[in-house]
């Protein structure tokens, strides 16, 4: 951090420009652009300065990158009151004081002793810094309103428009949506109604693609969701989801889980063949892995209403499940072994549990492997197709080194829960064996004993 001088132009602060011992004062920085954006090598008037309030501006700019001057050595943050001690250096008037109250004698940069504790307002450095935030809070001020009238105005075209001038119009305000806060608030404060409307039987999937991708930026209300749970824009979403672009099917499965959120969300929505068989291309995309966790998501969603998980076994959705879990990333992992555990709940999923190949290796090598909860989920599932079989998946399990992960479990110091689980399941499957025969399958026989 460069250190805060004193300067020989009449107490004007300036900063240590690197190790060759150069002083750089202000009035130098200004004028070589050191301070990156205060022209002229002035400073602004004071009109300014009874309008603005430097606190808020610092807050609402929130930059990246200030200059080093303008930083206070001990909180690393913008001065707003910077005061320069006896020995050069600034600070922000109630860090040194603090620093004083705390019983210190030193400077807190260069850690001499100080032969007068008082402390000097360095003007200079606080108009500098004013000026600084003035411009850039007004730079952005300009910005977030030619940003907000250009929403505005493009609202105003999607009224008159149709064909391509539409989709252009609807590309551009989906542009200013994903990038501006203003525009956002614009179009939910006024146009929500007007958007929601352009989907419909008859909506291109070009309008379509844009519409959505705009409304998956917004913050909906209620009365807005309602309305887009109308048969006709569901039905649009699910053909976007099998048929759009990655970002497309992305964002339908986005606006989608956007709408399950109400309370008053009926599952026959999501009751559909096209929009599961969809969701499952989606997780199963390799080349556009970035899809792969928001179709889970939805999948995890939609599987908690009761109601739709026959329809997810009826299309095949768990051996696709079952084979994709060693690819998985942890967090789709979860998802889908939630999934896989909601379905294990029916008898027609325990039997498809059951009926494949890789399903029980593929549990055992996930306990203890990756989460507690993913441990649950693996566990829950062993427990309902082992109780189904016990003697065929039992055997299998245990060839597949459950007994060992199970005695895991107990040992480690996870949940209670899980701890009585893995005991339960480990007796079940000691059914099949004699003791000597089952010791010798938990490779763990000091453990056993």
């Amino acid at each position: 951090m460069p250190m805060f001088q004193h300067s020989k132009r009449g107490g004007v602060a300036g900063f240590d420009g690197g190790g060759d011992g150069h002083v750089l004062d202000l009035d130098t920085a200004v004028k070589d652009g050191v301070l990156g954006g205060v022209g002229g090598g002035g400073v602004v008037g004071g009109g300014i300065g009874e309008k603005l309030d430097l606190k808020k501006m610092i807050e609402e700019l929130d930059l990246p990158e200030i200059p080093s001057v303008f930083i206070c050595p001990i909180s690393l943050e913008p001065m707003q009151d910077p005061v320069t001690l006896c020995t050069g250096q600034t600070y922000e008037r109630s860090n040194i004081l603090k620093w004083f109250n705390l019983g210190h004698i030193t400077c807190p940069t260069t850690m001499q002793e100080l032969w007068d504790d008082s402390v000097t307002p360095n003007k200079t450095l606080y108009h500098l810094i004013y000026s600084w935030f003035s411009q850039k809070y007004l730079l952005m001020k300009k910005r977030s309103e030619d940003v907000q009238g250009r929403a505005s105005e493009l609202l105003e075209t999607l009224k008159k428009v149709k064909g391509q001038a539409r989709v252009q119009a609807l590309k551009e305000l989906h542009q200013l949506v994903a990038a501006h806060a203003t525009a956002r608030k614009t179009v939910e404060e006024g146009g929500v109604a007007l958007i929601s409307a352009l989907l419909g039987p008859f909506t291109s999937h070009a309008v379509g693609s844009e519409v959505i991708g705009i409304l998956v930026n917004l913050t909906l209300d209620s009365e807005s969701k309602a309305n887009l749970m109308q048969p006709a824009k569901i039905s649009l979403m699910v053909d976007l989801l099998n048929e759009g672009s990655i970002e497309t099917k992305i964002n339908s499965t986005r606006l989608i889980e956007m709408l399950m959120e109400e309370k008053d969300f009926r599952s026959e929505i999501v009751s559909s063949h096209s929009l599961l068989v969809g969701l499952m291309r989606l997780v199963k995309d390799k080349r556009h892995p970035n899809g792969n966790l928001s179709g889970l998501t939805l999948l995890r969603t939609i599987c908690l209403h009761k109601e739709v998980r026959n329809l997810f076994v009826s299309i095949g959705a768990i051996p696709q499940l079952v084979e994709l879990l060693p690819a998985l990333n942890p967090d789709c992992l979860e998802s889908a072994l939630f999934i896989l555990d909601a379905l294990s709940s029916l008898p027609e999923g325990r039997l498809a549990l059951k009926d494949c190949p890789n399903a029980i290796p593929n549990m055992v090598r996930l306990l203890m492997r990756v989460s507690e909860s993913c441990t649950q989920y693996a566990l829950s599932i062993l427990w309902s197709v082992c109780k189904l079989a016990p003697e065929e998946c039992s055997s299998i399990a245990v060839e597949a080194g459950l007994a060992a992960k199970l005695l895991l479990v107990i040992q480690s110091g996870c949940n209670p829960v899980l701890k009585q689980r893995s005991a339960e399941l480990l007796k079940l499957c000691s059914l099949n064996y004699t003791d000597t025969i089952f010791i010798s399958k938990c490779k763990l026989t000091k453990t056993i004993q």
